[in-house]
């Protein structure tokens, strides 16, 4: 995942949790930060800075004016910009990164470049990390400014060159436009958000929305599917609804089980803080 230096977990409760992003210490709301009280208090004294919430979706941040925005970190040979955003994220959700490792592997072990749809793509750690293995990453997002987001640090990642699409577009409309163009991929990667809108007012609920995409990607990896990656951070979805609708969708009967874990970061003490869930199938052993 990522060296200590560049992402760390340094302790969580009270609804909050204590990380470490390259230089910065930020202290952020975590609903499944729910221990009564802090391990190391001491720690939370050296916060660069500190995000309070003002509303449902947004907030404020405070700092003590020892930021460097933007700033950077490292994965693997990958170069991410970080910066403070009115929701409460950086540009990276660290979590992730071991998903972008098992992206690699993939590809490493593939004898031909992977092509791979690449959906609510946020700002790039996926589409990075496969394209730096070998693969054709199509990097569909509905945000413009998450789209040059990710664009840059592909930029800071040497791979401005490398066979990436990038799309601003909602994830429902491209994948149909897609399918009628006669388009196929080889894989599909896909961390859908719980309520979202897309560039032209498209509303996103992952409850109404997920089947019909799921049913849609699965004709665009037909009829030789090597993997599938969903990621989700819902409340009330459960793993095994979320396998069943993979199974029914995207994946060939009689294949390899679909592999399913709840995320978490961790601690370098060893405590876990849950962080989402993933799904993961592919047809290599």
């Amino acid at each position: 995942m990522f060296f200590p230096d560049q992402y760390e977990l340094l302790d969580f409760g009270r609804g909050r949790k204590l990380e470490r992003f390259g230089p910065c210490l930020l202290d952020r709301p975590s609903a499944a930060a729910d221990s009564p009280q802090f391990e190391h208090p001491e720690a939370w004294n050296q916060v660069t800075a500190r995000y309070a919430r003002t509303g449902p979706t947004r907030g404020k941040w405070s700092s003590t004016g020892r930021l460097p925005e933007p700033w950077h970190v490292h994965h693997e040979d990958c170069t991410l910009e970080l910066r403070l955003t009115p929701f409460g994220h950086v540009g990276l959700f660290p979590e992730q990164a071991v998903n972008w490792d098992w992206l690699s592997q993939i590809q490493a072990a593939s004898r031909e470049p992977l092509r791979l749809l690449n959906l609510f793509a946020y700002t790039g750690g996926a589409t990075l990390a496969a394209a730096k293995s070998g693969a054709q990453v199509t990097h569909v997002d509905a945000a413009r400014n998450v789209v040059a987001w990710a664009r840059r640090n592909a930029a800071l990642s040497g791979l401005s060159k490398y066979p990436i699409r990038w799309i601003t577009e909602d994830a429902a409309t491209f994948t149909r436009r897609e399918l009628r163009r006669g388009n196929h991929y080889h894989g599909l990667v896909l961390d859908p958000p719980s309520y979202g809108h897309g560039p032209k007012g498209q509303v996103w609920k992952i409850g109404n929305d997920l089947q019909p995409l799921l049913e849609t990607c699965a004709a665009l990896i037909a009829p030789d599917p090597r993997l599938v990656c969903l990621t989700a951070h819902t409340e009330g979805l459960s793993l095994g609804c979320l396998r069943n609708l993979l199974a029914r969708t995207c994946i060939p009967r009689n294949s390899r089980p679909i592999d399913t874990a709840a995320m978490a970061l961790v601690t370098a003490d060893g405590r876990r803080l849950p962080n989402g869930m993933v799904l993961r199938w592919t047809n290599r052993d």
